[in-house]
């Protein structure tokens, strides 16, 4: 029996590699001899450059830069030949890996610029910077890399990446002519203009990016992430409006139309994705699709008997997303048994193949659940497996 573990990460509790390898500890206690293939999953978030990296048999290297409140945070860069990826996932690439030789640099925002890094009392997207996720990508374009693929789940700014920009040199001043760094939202009303251009020496910048938000509007950056970034909801109103002034005056420096907010997309990350458009030419790629042709998922698909996936809550809306959802959606559509396993699991409709199971014993605190999570994930693997 082979069997497939393509887990994501339980928030707070289990990254990805660590629920993968809980998984494959419980059903090789179990004595039955099978055969598991682990295949941690990444969303653009947390382990988006160690998952990728790691696969690929890249290197990386670890810097110290400026966390979301300037703090200085510890975050690494993975460095992967192109040659070592699968077809399908140089095809995903485009251009930048049409070429042999070169490799690709891989960053994750969460590292540098993530909400995880701040303590929930220190939440708050309007004195946030983007400013470390820039420092990233400098050292990155000063690595002669083909291309730079930067994962923006997680992220604890709505600064559109104006702090990004700012540590590559781009300037936001005051009517005095005063550089403001970093130009986190709360300054933005002082800012009145913007100076220098990216660097030519840049390689192409790729998103990986799940999401369709506009920057603007009801499906917008504020309205759809500001409250779990810490927005009070009495502050999203002048945001709004300020994320809008201030993407227009990116739009007028950097030469773009102002239909550029509205890309699909664009509202990532507190509006990194819009900047980094609009300043370095980035594209927006499908995150999951190229994760999965860079993780060579369908292949492992087809070859596992039993697929186990999960994550720290699983719902309707999983099913309709990426990550557990996408593989549960895969997996079925080749007739494979598949399990899904995850702190809590809220679905309404009926999935013929789908096996659900909610890894937190009723009444337990949650904070204790996440404290025992690999515990819970083992033994609730080992006790749906028992009887396959």
């Amino acid at each position: 029996m082979r069997v497939l573990a393509a887990f994501d990460k339980f928030k707070d509790s289990l990254s990805a590699p660590e629920a993968c390898a809980a998984a494959a500890r419980a059903i090789a206690a179990m004595g039955k001899g099978w055969e598991v293939d682990s295949c941690p999953l990444a969303d653009g978030g947390d382990g988006f450059a160690d998952v990728l990296t790691q696969s690929a048999g890249g290197s990386k290297t670890r810097l110290t830069v400026a966390g979301p409140r300037g703090e200085p945070v510890a975050a690494s860069i993975g460095f992967v030949p192109l040659e070592r990826l699968p077809g399908e996932a140089r095809v995903q690439l485009g251009a930048v890996a049409g070429e042999p030789g070169g490799s690709i640099a891989v960053i994750e925002m969460a590292a540098a610029s993530g909400l995880a890094l701040l303590a929930p009392g220190a939440r708050d997207p309007l004195l946030a910077s983007s400013w470390g996720t820039g420092e990233l990508i400098r050292f990155a374009s000063g690595a002669r890399v083909r291309a730079i693929l930067l994962g923006v789940g997680g992220s604890a700014t709505h600064d559109l990446g104006l702090g990004a920009l700012a540590a590559l040199g781009i300037g936001f001043t005051t009517s005095a002519g005063i550089r403001l760094n970093p130009p986190t939202p709360a300054t933005w009303p002082r800012i009145r203009s913007i100076d220098g251009r990216i660097s030519g020496c840049m390689p192409p910048i790729l998103i990986a990016c799940d999401v369709d938000n506009p920057l603007l509007g009801p499906r917008g950056a504020v309205a759809a992430y500001g409250s779990q970034k810490g927005l009070k909801a009495e502050d999203a109103p002048a945001l709004e409006v300020e994320t809008a002034r201030m993407a227009s005056l990116v739009c007028r420096h950097f030469g773009q139309p102002e239909s550029l907010m509205a890309v699909p997309g664009a509202g990532a990350a507190g509006g990194i994705a819009f900047s980094l458009m609009a300043a370095a030419g980035a594209t927006l790629l499908n995150g999951f699709d190229l994760v999965a042709s860079w993780l060579g998922l369908d292949a492992r698909l087809a070859d596992a008997d039993i697929v186990l996936t999960g994550e720290g809550r699983f719902d309707d809306t999983s099913l309709r997303g990426k990550g557990p959802g996408a593989v549960v959606r895969r997996a079925r559509a080749l007739g494979k048994s598949v399990h899904v396993f995850a702190g809590q699991i809220s679905l309404t409709g009926d999935f013929p193949g789908l096996e659900s199971h909610a890894i937190n014993p009723p009444g337990l605190p949650l904070a204790d659940a996440l404290a025992q999570a690999p515990a819970l994930l083992a033994l609730a693997v080992e006790r749906a497996m028992s009887g396959q």
